[in-house]
C-alpha cells in the first residue's frame, strides 16, 4: 500500500485579491509523506524566488536521504527524521542566503516554512515564521505549531489577547525566517497521529483573514472532498479582503500501519 491509500492530500495556493504575485510556494510528495509551505518575502520577485528555494532544496534533500535509508533498509527513528528535516531547513537557509549575497537583486529575501514528515503514527511537523499547521481532530481544531512573531511575543507576555491580536498593526512581523541569517533557529517538534486525523498548513494570507472558528466550521464539512474543502478555505480568505496570497495544504490518516516514507517494514 502507497501512501496515497495511507494518507489523502489536497493543496491550493492564490494570488488573493491585493498582490501583484504569489510569493507563496507549496509542495506534496505523496511517495515520502512529505508537506512544504512557504511564504516569501523581498521586494519585487524576490519573496518567490526565496519560496521557490525552500521547496526545492527541501523536498530534494529529504527525498535523498528518504530513498538513501531504504536502499540499506535501515528502519527510520523518529528521532532521525527530526534530525534530516532540521538539516534540509539549514540546506535551505543556507542555499537562499548565499544566492542573495551573490545575487543583489535578490538582497534581503527570506521565506517562513511549514513543513510535514509523516511516519507510521509520528509525525515530524517544523516551522519558521507564522505559517501555521493546524490538527482537526474529534472535530477540534487546534493549533500545533507557535508563530515567530512579534505580535505572539506579545502575547506570551500578557500584553495583548489573542483576539486583540487579530486586528494588530504589527501582526505581519515575524522574528524568524529562512533565508536571512546564519544559523536558522527552525523549531521542530514530534506529535502522535490518529486515524482520522485532518491536518491543515497555511500561509498567514489564510490565518490573518479566517479566525480559528471559521476555519474549525469549513474543516468540519471537510467529509467529502478535501480539494473542495481547500477552495473553500481559500474562497471565504478572498472574501474577507484576501489581503495577502493564500496557500493550504490539507492530508487526512486513512490508516497508520502503512504510513509514511514508502513503508517497508
Amino acid at each position: 500500500m502507497n501512501n496515497s491509500d495511507s494518507i489523502e492530500y489536497a493543496a491550493q495556493t492564490d494570488i488573493g485579491l491585493m498582490r501583484l504575485h504569489n510569493e507563496d510556494a507549496i509542495a506534496i510528495c505523496p511517495e515520502n509523506a512529505l508537506t512544504i509551505l512557504a511564504d516569501g518575502m523581498g521586494g519585487y520577485n524576490a519573496g518567490e524566488v526565496a519560496s521557490e528555494i525552500a521547496i526545492t532544496v527541501i523536498r530534494e534533500y529529504i527525498n535523498e536521504k528518504i530513498n538513501r535509508f531504504l536502499s540499506i533498509l535501515i528502519p527510520h527513528q523518529p528521532d532521525e527524521l527530526l534530525t534530516i528535516v532540521e538539516q534540509a531547513v539549514e540546506l535551505a537557509n543556507n542555499t537562499i542566503l548565499n544566492t542573495s549575497l551573490n545575487e543583489p537583486q535578490f538582497m534581503g529575501m527570506g521565506t517562513t516554512l511549514v513543513m510535514t514528515l509523516c511516519y507510521r503514527d509520528t509525525l515530524v511537523v517544523a516551522h519558521v515564521g507564522d505559517s501555521r499547521a493546524y490538527r482537526f481532530r474529534q472535530y477540534e481544531l487546534t493549533q500545533i505549531t507557535r508563530d515567530h512573531s512579534v505580535v505572539q511575543e506579545q502575547i506570551d507576555a500578557g500584553m495583548i489577547s489573542a483576539e486583540s491580536a487579530q486586528y494588530s498593526d504589527i501582526k505581519n512581523l515575524v522574528t524568524r525566517a529562512v533565508g536571512v541569517g546564519f544559523p536558522v533557529e527552525a523549531e521542530v517538534n514530534l506529535h502522535q497521529v490518529e486515524v482520522g486525523d485532518l491536518y491543515l498548513l497555511c500561509s498567514d494570507g489564510l490565518s490573518d483573514m479566517l479566525p480559528p472558528q471559521k476555519m474549525q466550521e469549513i474543516l468540519q464539512n471537510s467529509a467529502t472532498s478535501l480539494q473542495e474543502t481547500c477552495a473553500e478555505l481559500v474562497n471565504q480568505a478572498n472574501l474577507e479582503g484576501g489581503r495577502d496570497n493564500i496557500s493550504v495544504i490539507l492530508f487526512r490518516i486513512k490508516s497508520i500501519r502503512n504510513t509514511g516514507l514508502k513503508q517497508l517494514f
